[in-house]
């Protein structure tokens, strides 16, 4: 009770606890950034700057709950903080599994050329709509082929 205010009940508003909102959002950033990822050659073998994503989300998840458990009557989120880190943590697992079990068991070309092995012989169309085949292009060193996609 507090007598200052006549004996009514003390209206203490408790604060925002951002570190739990933050923390989620960065943990999702870490799962929808992978194809963003992905393009470029020092994250592309791996997910490192998506583990750090989920990460530093981790640490502000734990931060939050600890302000909200540690101190409900200053911040909120007992309620929402461990629906959230029940998210991140199932986000991350999914991830995980994804990208460290599913890709794996995608098997190599078999038909594949290896490094160093001779390319076998075909015919594609180049950009004129001729048929250009690989022998037409081999001279004594060898010849560059680049594939690229698009319509340019």
């Amino acid at each position: 009770m507090d007598l200052a205010n006549g004996g009514g009940k003390i209206d203490m508003k408790r604060k925002w606890n951002w570190p739990i909102w933050i923390g989620f959002i960065v943990a999702v950033g870490g799962l929808f950034s992978y194809e963003f990822f992905a393009e470029f050659p020092i994250t592309r073998d791996f997910p490192w700057a998506n583990l750090l994503l989920f990460c530093m989300g981790a640490i502000l998840l734990g931060l939050g709950l600890v302000r909200a458990f540690g101190r409900p009557h200053l911040y909120r989120g007992r309620i929402l903080g461990p629906i959230f880190a029940i998210v991140a943590l199932l986000l991350v697992a999914f991830f995980a599994y994804e990208t460290f079990y599913v890709l794996r068991q995608v098997p190599l070309s078999a038909q594949a050329p290896r490094v160093g092995e001779r390319a076998p012989e075909f015919a594609l169309p180049d950009q004129n709509a001729k048929e250009v085949a690989l022998g037409d292009l081999l001279s004594p060193n060898g010849a560059v082929i680049i594939f690229y996609r698009g319509h340019w």
